[in-house]
Formats: structure tokens, sequence, C-alpha cells
């Protein structure tokens, strides 16, 4: 009888010891929620003076039977419970305990062929056939789908042939936070993170000078020397400002630049001055005719923004069709570009903003320079979906198009002069050439 009741007590009593210690506990535990991760094996880890989260997200290529467990710190700004919803969200393309932008399936046959390089050279273990670099600053809403975005491209591309690198700096909001916790997270998915955190503060002094110096930064580990021999000039670099886009946004780039045997591929990026849209980076885009890709008066109203390639007949029927078209200068919030002219012995870097880049390209001999008028983007969640919805996504702008008509008939040759506009009052046409680098 005795027995019977030592053993009914025995359940009891650890019962109650663990529960207690779960009450006394609470206070230090940040659980991560539920992630829809395939093999995925979670723990919760307790310390007396922070806010700790243990959690081992597999990806779902991966089938192995690791336990290690990855720990999420305090951030500098934000605690620990405020960082692991945006760990969850761009670990989890459904995760919907953010907001961000829909984005839809990834249409898996459209893009298989990125998986092939085709070189051999560029299809040896360990090398990083795709590089993703950003500079990011103060944009904590835009990280779950931006940076779910990279990792869903990722994940679709082989982790092992990717590599990410992230310049962050002066982000008040909590951006470093995130992207330090990220760290061992994206490293269990099997790429290569590089972050980095830098005091260069574009809105202090010569701003284009200092952007070129962040863009660099992010380009470096390619390489430094624990990168130098996994990336050759058949690597793919795509370089992503702080907009909202989707997955296939991104490969659509790396498509197009690899179909059309072009050099660089831009997207187009939009903003919202009122209530229509409007093309973001005319100060820097120019066609082949050397325009910008609409006219804006001296005294700087935007009232002919919506008249696109009002000067470039062919340029126009090929945008409205939603055909890629040369142009001799773009960056438009993505692009995508092949690492040879960086890869050289005097290897191509940014000295200037994006239109001297293109320029510098060009005078290497690298003028296949293509927008790709399906791949529109926005800088916010909000008004990217109103993007979206007016323009279509990716997936439904590239549905039918045939491919005799896609194809650019490339101009080998720039165009003689270029519109410069150091302010709207002050335009002027200037050589294409003038200030190239010297070699």
């Amino acid at each position: 009888m005795h027995r019977k009741l030592l053993l009914l007590l025995v359940p009891t009593v650890c019962i109650l010891l663990v529960a207690t210690s779960l009450y006394l506990g609470h206070d230090h535990l940040t659980r991560l929620p539920k992630l829809h991760i395939p093999n995925r094996t979670s723990a919760i880890h307790t310390c007396n003076h922070c806010e700790r989260l243990v959690s081992l997200p597999y990806p779902p290529y991966r089938n192995d039977n690791k336990t290690d467990m990855v720990v999420v710190d305090q951030g500098t700004v934000l605690p620990a419970k405020r960082i692991q919803p945006y760990i969850s969200a761009i670990l989890d393309p459904s995760s919907t305990e953010l907001p961000r932008l829909e984005c839809p399936a990834l249409n898996a046959s459209r893009y298989d062929v990125l998986k092939d390089m085709g070189d051999a050279s560029a299809s040896e273990s360990g090398h990083i056939d795709y590089y993703f670099a950003l500079d990011l600053r103060n944009c904590l809403p835009l990280l779950p789908r931006l940076l779910g975005s990279i990792v869903e491209a990722i994940r679709f591309l082989g982790p092992e042939r990717c590599a990410l690198s992230i310049v962050e700096g002066n982000s008040p909001d909590g951006t470093a936070d995130v992207l330090q916790a990220l760290s061992p997270f994206l490293e269990q998915l099997g790429f290569s993170y590089f972050y980095e955190s830098s005091d260069i503060n574009p809105a202090k002094g010569d701003r284009i000078r200092k952007l070129a110096q962040l863009r660099n930064l992010a380009l470096h580990p390619l390489f430094n020397d624990e990168t130098k021999n996994r990336t050759s000039a058949a690597t793919t670099v795509l370089f992503i400002n702080d907009v909202a886009a989707c997955a296939e946004d991104l490969l659509e780039l790396a498509l197009a630049r690899r179909a059309l045997g072009a050099d660089m591929t831009c997207a187009m990026d939009w903003t919202y001055v009122g209530p229509d849209p409007t093309f973001y980076d005319v100060w820097l885009a120019r066609g082949m005719n050397g325009d910008s890709f609409f006219a804006i008066p001296p005294d700087g109203y935007w009232n002919a923004a919506w008249n696109l390639f009002w000067d470039a007949p062919e340029t126009k029927a090929r945008y409205d069709a939603r055909l890629p078209f040369q142009v001799f200068s773009c960056w438009n919030g993505a692009v995508a570009f092949g690492a040879a002219p960086l890869m050289a012995e005097d290897g191509l870097r940014f000295r200037g903003g994006p239109q001297m880049f293109c320029k510098d390209l060009w005078a290497r001999g690298y003028g296949k320079i293509a927008v790709v008028p399906a791949v529109n983007l926005e800088y916010s969640d909000g008004k990217a979906e109103k993007i979206k919805r007016l323009k279509g996504y990716t997936s439904d702008a590239v549905r039918g198009q045939a491919e005799d008509r896609v194809l650019i008939d490339w101009i080998p040759e720039p165009p003689g002069k270029i519109k410069c506009m150091p302010n709207w009052g002050n335009q002027f046409w200037r050589p294409w050439n003038e200030s190239l680098q010297v070699s």
C-alpha cells in the first residue's frame, strides 16, 4: 500500500517542481514561435541577467541529427523578445507574425536554370556563384520582406553556392541587433554570411563619396583571404537597396542577365510623391540617347514623370511591352552584374555613384546594361504592395513572353554625350567618357 502511494506521489512532486521553476523563471524566457521548417528542434535556455532564446531551425534541404542550439541575446537597442519575431519572419516565408509585402510562390521551373552555371570552373565545390550585397541603415520594418526574400532565393539556388554581405551603420531602430542575431541561424543554413557595422555616415559630408565607400565595403568579402579562392569572374553579384523585394524579383534579375548575355541588369524602382507612383532613380538612370528617363524642367516639378522615354520611341515601345531594354546607366533599387570587372588586376570599384560605376563598365567593355521592367520595386512594404497591384508581380509580367522578343539587339557604343544634373536647375550635356578612371 505504501509503495503504491509512493509511486503516485513521486510524479506529482516532479510536476509541481517543474511548474514552479517555469513560473519563477518566466521573465527570463523569450520563445521563438513555431517555424514552418522541417526537422527543427528547439529548447529554451535561461540566464540570470538577460533574456535568451535557444532554437535550431533546420533548413528543408538538410536531414541530420545535429542538436546544436542557437542563442539570441539582448541587443544594444532591442530586447531578445523584440528580435525573435524578425528572426522568425526572415527564416520562415510563411510567417505572418510581422507585416510585410505578400509575395507569390517561386516558379521553380523558370529559375531552375540558375542552378546550372555551365562553366566547369564555376561548378567546383565551394564556389560562390551568387554574391548578395547590401548596405542597410535604419530599416528594421523592411527586414522581414527584404532579408526573407534573399534567404528564400538563396535556399532555392543552393546555400553552399551563395554568400550574403551586409554593411550596416547608424541604425538607432535596432536594425543592427537583428542583423547580428541572424548570424548563427544563417550559418546553419549553409551559406557564408558577412556582417560589418560601419560608422561611415552619408548624411554628413560628401554623401556620394561615402556611399561609394559603403558599397565597396559590401563587396570586400569577394576578395578577402577567406573567400578569394571561392569567387571568380563567373560569380554573379546581386546588389540590393533597402527595397521591399520578392524572391522572384531577385532571381529574375539574375535570370535576365544570363538569358540576355548582359553585363548588368537593373529593376525599375518607384516612389510616391503624390497619389501616383513616380520612377525614382531619375538622377542617375540614362537611356541610350544619354537622356534621363523623363524630362525634369529647371523648376524641379515632376509633372512629366508619367511620360517615360518621351524622346526614345524604341525604348518606350519595349518598356510598354515589359521587355528588357538597353540603357547607358541604371541602378533602380536592385542590380545583378558579373564579377569579372571586379576581379581584373586593376579591379573595378565604386568611386562615385552608380552612374559613374556604369561609365567605368562601358570604358572596360562591359556595356551590355539593361533594365528589366518586369521587376518593379518600392522602398516600403505598404507602397510596394500598391506598386505590385498596379504594375503586377514579376511572375505576372513575364508570363507568356516570347523568348525571341525578350532578346536585345545590343548597341556596342555608348551615347556620345550624357545629360548631367547636379541639381534640377543645372542640367547640361557632357561627353560620356569625361572623368573616366585612369588605369
